[in-house]
Order: structure tokens, then sequence, then C-alpha cells
């Protein structure tokens, strides 16, 4: 049975592929996490008690705690998505981004590595270091064309400056001192337990309240969508065949304006949540944010050539289930909204390492 140390697993993407591991393998599981403001254990209730799950509540930044983590927990694989990943954050405030996921990396490369070169011959063989990135790091496309793993990095934001900053180490880490990693880059995620500040739950939540639904501009900036399950599976297949050293682009193809995005929110509440329909009379336009990057849109075709994977849902269908989560599931977004998910996490987490 494989151990796998996954560092931010307690956030949106990183929860996804922890209930993934649980419910779908045999794999335990440790979920490294500093618990900042999205990190959201009640994310993980469903497989907390789980004998194969660990949480361990630590900074990638701290050194000495990282290395007892891997000292004690004798991990087979590390999948890295702890991340500060807000991007109007990131201009407001970019020095946390630039500690957690620079820094950070930094440090849990290092103590990878030391870990690594102690480790008997078979299991040095096997041991994978999966670096989980985003596809901001090659900056905004035109109307035409699509990101590949070949596309040069041009980040235009603070966070995903941090980003690339991150993946130029990782490659460094292999190339140098031959650590076995592995790269992805992904489109924007949506799903379940989506914190409530990026724009999909934001404007589910505002459209059931009755609230603005704030678009930047015109909206006519363009995202490629990606529903989190089947990034998940992606991640769990990229770590599990994927070449060392490689580089694969996660994508839906999916790609839809932001004002489509909303649109389309607005058009399953008129029918799941009558209630002040139509919802699109809640559509307002705001100043467009510094650096805005016009089109983001991934070319899948590497990992579905030599890996064989392909998103199980399409846009229309993972935006219903995600409204109707969302729909269904008041409880955890009011814990989220009220901040009152930090107090139950204070609450029944109080040690450090808890089983």
């Amino acid at each position: 049975m494989k151990k796998i140390l996954i560092t931010g697993g307690a956030g949106f993407i990183g929860s996804a592929v922890v209930r993934q591991f649980i419910n779908e393998t045999d794999c335990s599981v440790v979920n490294v996490d500093k618990l900042t403001y999205a990190g959201n254990l009640q994310s993980l209730v469903s497989v907390s008690d789980n004998p194969r799950y660990r949480f361990e509540q630590v900074d990638i930044c701290d050194a000495t705690e990282v290395a007892r983590v891997f000292r004690e927990h004798q991990p087979d694989a590390v999948m890295h998505l702890a991340a500060e990943s807000h991007v109007d954050r990131s201009i407001s405030g970019p020095a946390d981004f630039i500690q957690t996921n620079i820094v950070g990396t930094y440090t849990l490369l290092e103590a990878a590595r030391g870990y690594w070169n102690g480790l008997d011959a078979a299991r040095k063989a096997a041991f994978r270091f999966h670096h989980i990135s985003t596809d901001e790091v090659y900056g905004s496309l035109n109307e035409g064309g699509f990101f590949t793993e070949e596309t040069a990095y041009e980040p235009n934001s603070p966070y995903s400056a941090s980003k690339a900053s991150s993946d130029h180490l990782v490659r460094a880490w292999h190339h140098t001192y031959g650590l076995p990693v592995v790269t992805t880059n992904c489109s924007n995620n949506y799903g379940p337990y989506h914190f409530p500040e990026k724009l999909i739950p934001l404007v589910i939540l505002n459209a059931v309240n009755g609230k603005s639904l704030p678009i930047y501009g015109k909206g006519d900036n363009i995202r490629d969508w990606l529903y989190v399950d089947d990034h998940a599976r992606a991640l769990r297949m990229v770590l599990e065949h994927g070449k060392l050293g490689e580089t694969y682009n996660i994508g839906g193809w999916n790609e839809k304006t932001n004002l489509e995005v909303v649109q389309s929110i607005c058009t399953i509440l008129d029918e799941l949540h009558p209630q002040g329909a139509p919802h699109s009379k809640l559509i307002s336009y705001v100043q467009d944010r510094p650096g805005h990057d016009r089109r983001y849109a991934i070319d899948a075709s590497k990992i579905a050539r030599d890996l064989g994977w392909k998103p199980q849902e399409t846009f229309e269908s993972g935006l219903r289930k995600t409204v109707e989560w969302y729909l269904q599931h008041t409880g955890w977004v009011q814990g989220v909204t009220s901040g009152d998910y930090q107090n139950w996490m204070q609450k029944n987490y109080t040690d450090r390492s808890v089983v």
C-alpha cells in the first residue's frame, strides 16, 4: 500500500484529491496543510476517521517540521498542491504568495531531496515528487492558439509569477539533483467545496441571496474550465504513470467568457431556485483588475495521448452538479461565509498531528 504525502490537502483541489485516494484506492494519505483562511477540514469530514488518513498542521516554509513529517511518515510520493492561489489577493498583498509559493516549494524540495537520498534503492527508484501548477504561468492568449507544454512562460500577476518560479525550482531540482519529478499545469477548476471568493461559487451564493453579480470589465475574458474531480483523476494518473521530468497540461476543453459562465449559472438557478428569477438581472459590471489576462486555453492533447486521460464532465454537466451541491450544502456554505469553520477546526483539531 502506497503512502502519499499531499500538501494543501485541506484546500479546494487538494481535498478532492484526498477524498479520491481514500474512497477509490487502498493508498494511505498524509495531509499537510497550514490551514490558512482557504484551508477547510470540514471538506474532509467524510474521510477524516479513515485509518488510512492522517492530518498534519504544518507550514511548508518550516524546514524543521517538514523534515519531521518526511521522517515520521515515510511517504512513497509527494503531491505538492499547497499554494496561495487568488489573483486579486496577490495584487493587493504579494508577500504571502512569494513566501508560500516560492520559499515553501524550495523548502519542500530540499526536504524531499534529503529524504529521497536516504531511501533504499527500490524505494528511491519508485519515489515521485508531483508539482501541481497553473496555466496562468503562460501569460495571456489572443483569440487563436492554445497553451502547450512548450509554451514560453510569461506570467502577468504576482500569483502567476510566484507559481512560475516554483515550476522552475522543481525543474532545476530534477535536472541538478536527479529528484524524480513530474509537473502539471491546469486550467480553472470548479466544483464542490470551492471557497466562495472564486467566481463560480461567489456568483451562485450572491444570486441565491439576491446580491449583485460583479463581472470585471465587459465580461469577455476567456477561461478554460475543468471540473475538480476530473482534475483529481488526472493528477492521480500523472503521479502513477507520468514520465519523469515531463510536464502535462490538464484542461477541460471548455472555453467560456466570464459573462457566459455567469449567465449559465443564472439559467440553472432560474430552474433550481426560482425565487428571484431571472437571476441575470443581478449582473453588474465593475472596473477591470490590473493586468487581467485576456484568454487562457489549454491543449490537453499530450495527457490524452500519452496517459489516456480525458475529462468525464462537460461544462454543462459539471456546472449543474456544482450549483446543486451548493444549494444542498447550506451548512458548509454557512460555516465558510460566517468564518465558523475556523472555530470548528480549532475545537476539533487542537493537536499538531491528528489521526
